[in-house]
Formats: C-alpha cells, sequence, structure tokens
C-alpha cells in the first residue's frame, strides 16, 4: 500500500494562486507546496495596459515567479497541465512528470472566448498576457510606419484605423489607451496624429452594461471624449466576422463592413478547458461551467480541492472576476489549507468589495471608492496606481508590515479627519493601504487644497 503523500499542489499562478502560496509561505504551512504555470512571469493583468503604453516596466508588471518565490520554499514548476485526475489525486504534466498531492488548489483563471465568430481567433488581437501585448504593440508600430511611407490615403486610413470589440471594462480600457499613445508614436514618425482611428465596437446599448464598473459609464463616457483623439463608439453592434483587413458586424439587421488592419477581441472570457474537462456533474455547475464550490471554496464532490478566482463560482455567492476578488480569495484558501493541516476547523471565505477602478488614458483613471466616492482624472489615477502598486507580489508582508506603521504614523496623525475633501484621501488610503497609497493619497490631498484656493 502506497504510503499518503502530504503535499498541496497549486495549478495556475494567477492572482488567486500565487497569492496562496505566498500567504502558505508566510503561515509557515507544514507541508510542501508546488506551483505550477505554464509560463515564467507573472502577469499582473490590471497594469496590463501602463507595460503596454510604456508607463511601467516589465519587473513591475510581469515578474518572474522564481525571483517572487526566492526564499519562500514554494517550488515552482514551469510547465503545462496536461489532465487532473482528481479520483487519483494526480496532476499530469505535457514535459511527462506527474504530481500526487494531499489538497490541489485550482487558480487557472479564463482563457478568451471568442464566441465562435468567424475568424475572430486567428486575426484578433487578444489582451491576456504579455506576449499579446508584445504582440499587439509590434503590430501597431509595423501600421504606424507602415502608414507614414504610403501616399495611398485608402490603405493609410485601413493601417491608421484600429477597431477594439466589447465594450465592457477591458475594451474601454484598452480603447482610452490607444486614443492617448498612438498619436504621440505617430507625431514621432512625422505623421498627422488626427489620421488616427480608434473605434469602439459594442453589442449592448450602452458601455460597461451589467459590468462591476457599470456606476462608472458616465464619468467614462465622458473621459473618453477627452483623449488625444476621439474615440468613435458604434453600439448595438454584433461582430460577425474578422478578417485581416476587416471587420464585419450586424447592426440594425444590416451587415456593415469596416477596414482595418487591427482588431482587438476584449469581448469575454469562457471557462478554462482543463475545469470543463474535470469529472463535476452539470448540476454542479454554473450556466458557464465552472464547478460550483462551498463557502470555503472546496469542490462539492472532492473537498480536498479548492477552487479560486474567475474558474470558481460561489454558491449562492456571486462574485466578479476581478483582481481584488481572487487577491482575497488566495489568502482565505491558504488559511484554510493551514486549517486542514492543523486539525482546526475550516472558515467561510469572506470577500470585501472595496471598489472599483477603471483606466480611462495616460494619468487618466476613475475611481468608485466602497460606492461612497467616485474620484477621475489624474486624481482617480493616482488612486488607480497607488491601490494597485501596494497588491504587487514582491515580498508582501514584511513590506506590509513597514507600511502600516508609516500609515499609522504619517496619516492619521498628521490628517484632520472632519474635512469632507480630506475624507476622499482617506477612502483612497484604504484602498491602496501602504506606502504607494500614502504617497498618492497626499499628492491628491495637495491637488484638493489647490482646487479649494481656486474656489
Amino acid at each position: 500500500m502506497n504510503s499518503p503523500v502530504y503535499q498541496t499542489v497549486i495549478v495556475g499562478g494567477g492572482f488567486a494562486g500565487l497569492f496562496t502560496a505566498l500567504h502558505l509561505a508566510h503561515e509557515h504551512y507544514p507541508r510542501s507546496v508546488i506551483l505550477i504555470d505554464k509560463d515564467e512571469r507573472f502577469c499582473f493583468k490590471p497594469l496590463l495596459y501602463e507595460y503596454f503604453d510604456g508607463e511601467m516596466d516589465t519587473f513591475q508588471v510581469v515578474p518572474r515567479f522564481s525571483e517572487l518565490l526566492k526564499g519562500s520554499g514554494v517550488i515552482f514548476v514551469q510547465d503545462t497541465v496536461q489532465s487532473i485526475d482528481l479520483h487519483q489525486r494526480e496532476v499530469k504534466l505535457t514535459s511527462g512528470n506527474s504530481y500526487n498531492y494531499s489538497n490541489l488548489v485550482l487558480a487557472l483563471g479564463s482563457v478568451t472566448g471568442y464566441h465562435q465568430v468567424e475568424g475572430a481567433n486567428v486575426n484578433a488581437f487578444p489582451f491576456w498576457t504579455q506576449a499579446d501585448a508584445i504582440a499587439l504593440e509590434r503590430h501597431l508600430r509595423d501600421c504606424l510606419h507602415k502608414a507614414v511611407q504610403t501616399e495611398d490615403l485608402e490603405q493609410r486610413r485601413k493601417l491608421l484605423t484600429v477597431v477594439i470589440v466589447g465594450g465592457g471594462a477591458s475594451g474601454v480600457e484598452m480603447a482610452a489607451t490607444l486614443a492617448d499613445f498612438l498619436p504621440h508614436w505617430y507625431s514621432a514618425l512625422g505623421g498627422n496624429s488626427s489620421e488616427i482611428r480608434v473605434v469602439l465596437l459594442n453589442h449592448g446599448k450602452e458601455i460597461l452594461d451589467g459590468d462591476i464598473n457599470n456606476p462608472l459609464r458616465e464619468i467614462a463616457e465622458r473621459e473618453l471624449n477627452k483623449r488625444a483623439v476621439p474615440i468613435e463608439m458604434i453600439v448595438e453592434a454584433e461582430a460577425t466576422a474578422i478578417g485581416s483587413t476587416s471587420i464585419q458586424y450586424k447592426r440594425n439587421d444590416q451587415i456593415e463592413t469596416l477596414a482595418t488592419h487591427t482588431t482587438v477581441w476584449t469581448a469575454g472570457t469562457s471557462t478554462h478547458p482543463l475545469i470543463k474537462d474535470l469529472p463535476i456533474p452539470k448540476e454542479h455547475r454554473d450556466r458557464r461551467d465552472r464547478p460550483l464550490v462551498t463557502p470555503t471554496l472546496q469542490l462539492l464532490d472532492f473537498p480536498e480541492v479548492f477552487v479560486g478566482g474567475d474558474c470558481a463560482a460561489v454558491q449562492d455567492n456571486s462574485l466578479p472576476p476581478t483582481a481584488q476578488v481572487a487577491y482575497q480569495q488566495g489568502a482565505n484558501i491558504a488559511h484554510n489549507l493551514k486549517a486542514i493541516a492543523l486539525g482546526e476547523e475550516l472558515k467561510p471565505v469572506k470577500v470585501n468589495i472595496r471598489g472599483t477602478l477603471l483606466k480611462l488614458g495616460i494619468n487618466d483613471a476613475a475611481a468608485n471608492l466602497f460606492n461612497v466616492f467616485e474620484v477621475a482624472g489624474e486624481s482617480g489615477h493616482l488612486i488607480r496606481q497607488g491601490t494597485y502598486l501596494t497588491l504587487l507580489p514582491t515580498p508582501i508582508h514584511d513590506f506590509k508590515a513597514t507600511t502600516e506603521w508609516v500609515d499609522e504614523e504619517i496619516f492619521h496623525h498628521h490628517l484632520d479627519p472632519h474635512d469632507v475633501g480630506k475624507k476622499v484621501v482617506q477612502a483612497a488610503e484604504i484602498v491602496g493601504a501602504g506606502v504607494v497609497g500614502i504617497l498618492a493619497a497626499r499628492k491628491l490631498l495637495k491637488m484638493l487644497g489647490d482646487e479649494d484656493k481656486k474656489e
């Protein structure tokens, strides 16, 4: 008889998977931990736009797992998972290696969903990984170089037209980013920046419809009009086919064609194939084919397996597929794994939605803080940057110990809590707790003070 295996295997190094591993290391988890991901680097997806347009560096947005996990005791395996056998408690890799587990954490996230639109998976550019960002940047730079060299007006118009499919948060953020920096790129080449055309194609009547960022819709629409080139919105339009030099869409029962060399796909996601292949009955899945999990994030039929992030559907608790949700779930999964190892009681996972953050161009964003405050423009940008930078998974726990002290000594002892304007700053500080959050908040405080003087 084989002796039992006491080790935890984490499949997927996104927010839920990586932060489960980091918190297990911090809590001195008594069992070995293996983190498996097909990529060499962690991708901080909310800041991928900053990496794409050059606002932030590689080491900030896409750091290596080996660097993040150095000294943690977590074993990182760069490989692709071939199959997961829940009955035999085994994870098989394409390299031929396999790992048995006493506990498994599934944090595979989701994949780009093309909804069977003809040519989308071949001709449209996804924006999900570092490789996607690099491929899109190279393509756009190539288009701009060709455009500045051609005398053919029709050809130049195609090269300078970019279509973003999907009016959710990703589509809005992509459109705003492109509308700000593409004109700068083209001007630097000697081109006429006003020739740049950015089109947002949305299936619904309104952008951000049904999205967690919907409360920010009016701000987003206003800020999108302030970009370096105006963003054209085509609403109630369903993409039907995407070619290398055009996109077809259906609107008012008519098929229309838009000439473009660049179509960016941000129109939704699908459940990861490995999750679909798990031996979980249909009645234990949601309508998107994701497995239902208990309030402690365990599979209904396999309680030794935890599922977090985009690939989990918590029973009777609908959660948005955002970084802040996955980040908090990772910490809670780690707590419950340690509880199992020590024979202690597990606790239901509690996720605190602190607000929403939406990038709306270079140095521009909107923030909804606890559904109480809405901040836009540079102030929103500072809050967004401060919030996300404090979540970067560098040696987080020692860093936070220091920042909590700075928070208490500088922020709470030196700010008047009764001023209404300053309460906005305090809310920002709560969202972006830590040194970076404080610095962002202090600059915001100065800006608010300058505005008061003007008034």
